[in-house]
């Protein structure tokens, strides 16, 4: 069946921002003007595309990605035919809590709209989503929302990007007017002006750079021009040699620069309006292909030989599967993104982690929450399957014939812990079942249970993250529950190297039981987890006896050693022991190397680690010293004061424990004109004091002896 959409006119982008730059509504703009929608839905009143779930339009954010599919001929910037482009967006969350939704979607996408808000520059997601674009080298384009609005800057928001985040980011056009009384933007590539009356205008006028512009226009243009051209060679001779580019040669050049990674065009206007067509054919023109990134690289999950996988129908199958969700009407669904091949309704796939295969029963193109069916899927798309029982985010899905697998994805620790019991017998299962769907849906919420109290503890990425999951218990699987106050996720690590001996001997009558290992621990730098290393020579411990020593070091790891934290950055060694012929087993063995493990770590300077955040707090002048004393009392470092627009910013690292009850501290501080935004940072030593008072609450006092 031949392509209706050849791949080089295809674009996977993602909108990524801060929370309220004005994602959504920049992606409501691209949809009205591709025509998917006659109208531009508004975040406020919950009538957006891709804020479909109750939660979002409730609170006015995003909190789950949404992909839908739109289609746009260039009108203006025309690099070549201007043919018709196939645009797959992925409208992502801006709250640091849903992160993982960033995470995962620039893991498969092509190309990003970087969105600021103009009122406020770059804040303090705008630099998270942008490490995690550098993180996946993702080429973006910045568009600079809200500058119609009061207190909207363009010039300045521009001025953050370059020193809170890259000095190659440059405008290809700039504003006509200022706040409301904007009215176009100069084309900085053929020196035109595009003009509207009102910013829902369906069309601009086309014409003349004012003259009281002109000067500005040329400079930014000369400015431009020399960046773009260190990307090719040719060009860079042709420009010092005193040549005039011609219009597809500048617009190749900014194409082969957005492309390297080293150039980010800026745009600006209003994200509702007709500006978001310039902003279209940015995307279409200079944000990769498919063809354009190339190669997706793997291995072979028998030899681990590197594999490769071209961008083409006619290779072998190869997909990620990039996002679990549970549909009301359908199930589950697995969101993939197709790398090579094409993959039929009716056949099979193989899931290269569990080694299972996958039927394809029916396969969708989603529209936030509706869905296209359609027959296959080709190289460079993104589409759903859904149905699969065994897929899970991360997962490679390919060729039975052909396997391979890719490189999964990573996401952050929890840094939140809360208690959770169902109200009644009738919801014990129903909670289950709700918890394991959730889970899977989102890698950074854990279900765990406490041996000791028996409690059911979940865990995420703070505390609305955890409030938007109970919530979505209740509404879409009817269950109601109690849940606890938000715990910090401490965590235990060690200072230094220790070792110790360990015999697990029992005889009670028959065979006994007998396991003798020497652990050695040490530290490992943070966030580096957990090593173990096989040391023994000489067959003084069997081989079938070394997994049980590392699986009986892992268990104990899990419960901690001085408070019951899970015990990570650390290399355990098995080095030496003994084993006998008749009465050693694997039980012996991970019995003695879980005893081990609590005795070197004893020896070893355990201390307890907390979570750190990086805190943004804007507020008057006048509250400046009241925010300052506060953050103080909460074991804050100041880290830099700074001025933003009438407005003072600070920045500082708290430990999360202190920051619980923070929004009304700050709110009833400042007579609700403060505002602030928090994300983890990293994990840090406990002081003394807190760290006894933290094992004296969790175990009482006599945890510490014979520490």
């Amino acid at each position: 069946m031949p392509r209706e959409y050849p791949i080089e006119v295809t674009r996977n982008i993602g909108i990524i921002a801060h929370i309220d730059a004005g994602k959504t509504t920049v992606t409501e703009g691209i949809l009205y003007n591709t025509g998917i929608k006659h109208k531009i839905g508004a975040v406020h009143e919950g009538e957006t595309t891709t804020d479909w779930m109750e939660q979002e339009r409730e609170r006015g954010i995003t909190i789950t990605s949404a992909a839908v599919t739109c289609f746009w001929t260039p009108q203006f910037i025309k690099l070549g035919e201007g043919n018709k482009f196939k645009i797959n967006i992925i409208d992502t969350p801006g709250h640091v809590d849903f992160t993982a939704e960033v995470e995962r979607s620039l893991r498969v996408l092509d190309g990003a709209v970087v969105v600021f808000d103009g009122k406020m520059g770059v804040e303090p997601q705008s630099e998270t989503v942008w490490r995690q674009a550098d993180k996946y080298h993702v080429p973006r384009i910045c568009f600079i929302n809200k500058i119609n609005q009061t207190g909207g800057d363009f010039f300045k928001s521009l001025d953050s990007i370059h020193k809170r985040l890259s000095p190659n980011a440059f405008p290809i056009q700039i504003p006509i007017g200022f706040e409301k009384d904007i009215c176009g933007v100069v084309d900085l590539i053929n020196l035109k002006a595009y003009t509207y009356k009102e910013y829902t205008d369906k069309e601009f006028t086309i014409g003349d750079v004012p003259a009281n512009m002109m000067e500005k226009a040329k400079e930014y243009r000369h400015q431009l021009l020399e960046k773009v051209v260190e990307s090719d060679d040719a060009l860079m001779e042709k420009y010092l040699s005193g040549g005039e580019l011609t219009e597809q040669e500048f617009l190749s050049a900014i194409r082969k620069a957005t492309q390297s990674g080293k150039f980010y065009p800026v745009l600006g206007g209003d994200g509702r309006g007709i500006i978001v067509q310039t902003l279209l054919d940015a995307v279409t023109n200079f944000l990769p292909s498919p063809l354009d990134v190339g190669s997706v690289k793997g291995h072979d999950p028998k030899t681990e030989a590197e594999l490769e996988r071209k961008p083409s129908d006619n290779e072998p199958f190869t997909a990620l599967a990039f996002k679990i969700a549970t549909d009301p009407f359908v199930g589950r669904l697995a969101f993939f993104r197709v790398y090579s091949g094409r993959l039929e309704a009716g056949s099979y796939v193989l899931n290269s982690r569990s080694g299972n295969k996958e039927r394809v029963g029916r396969i969708v193109r989603m529209h936030a929450n509706d869905r296209e069916e359609i027959k296959e899927v080709l190289a460079g798309d993104i589409a759903a399957l859904i149905g699969p029982k065994d897929t899970f985010t991360g997962d490679t899905l390919c060729d039975i014939d052909h396997p391979i697998v890719l490189e999964s994805i990573k996401f952050a620790e929890p840094v939140i812990n809360m208690a959770i019991e169902p109200k009644t017998k009738a919801d014990q299962e129903k909670m289950g079942i709700a918890l394991q769907k959730l889970a899977e849906e989102d890698p950074t919420f854990r279900v765990t249970t406490d041996e000791e109290t028996q409690q059911t503890i979940i865990a995420g990425m703070g505390e609305l993250h955890l409030e938007i999951l109970v919530d979505r218990m209740k509404r879409e699987f009817k269950v109601e529950a109690n849940v606890g106050k938000p715990e910090v996720a401490f965590k235990e690590t060690i200072k230094k190297i220790a070792e110790a001996e360990s015999k697990y001997i029992r005889q009670t009558g028959g065979r006994g039981q007998y396991g003798h290992c020497y652990i050695r621990v040490e530290p490992l730098e943070r966030g580096k987890g957990y090593e173990f290393v096989d040391e023994i020579v000489g067959g003084v411990i069997p081989r079938e006896y070394i997994k049980p020593i590392d699986k009986g070091i892992q268990e104990s790891a899990a419960n901690g050693v001085i408070a019951g934290y899970p015990l990570v950055d650390f290399r355990a060694a098995v080095f030496d022991g003994s084993y006998h012929e008749v009465d050693s087993s694997e039980m012996a063995f991970k019995i003695a190397a879980s005893k081990g493990l609590q005795d070197a770590v004893k020896k070893a300077s355990p201390i307890i680690l907390e979570p750190i955040m990086k805190v943004e707090v804007t507020t008057p002048e006048a509250n400046m010293g009241d925010v300052i004393g506060d953050l103080n009392s909460k074991r804050a470092q100041i880290l830099n004061m700074a001025d933003r627009l009438h407005l003072r910013v600070i920045d500082a690292h708290v430990p999360l424990a202190e920051m619980f009850g923070y929004a009304t501290a700050l709110r009833s501080m400042t007579q609700g004109q403060a505002s602030y935004t928090m994300e983890f940072d990293h994990y840090a030593e406990v002081p003394n004091n807190i760290a006894q008072k933290i094992i004296e609450s969790r175990a009482g006092v006599n945890v510490r002896k014979g520490m």
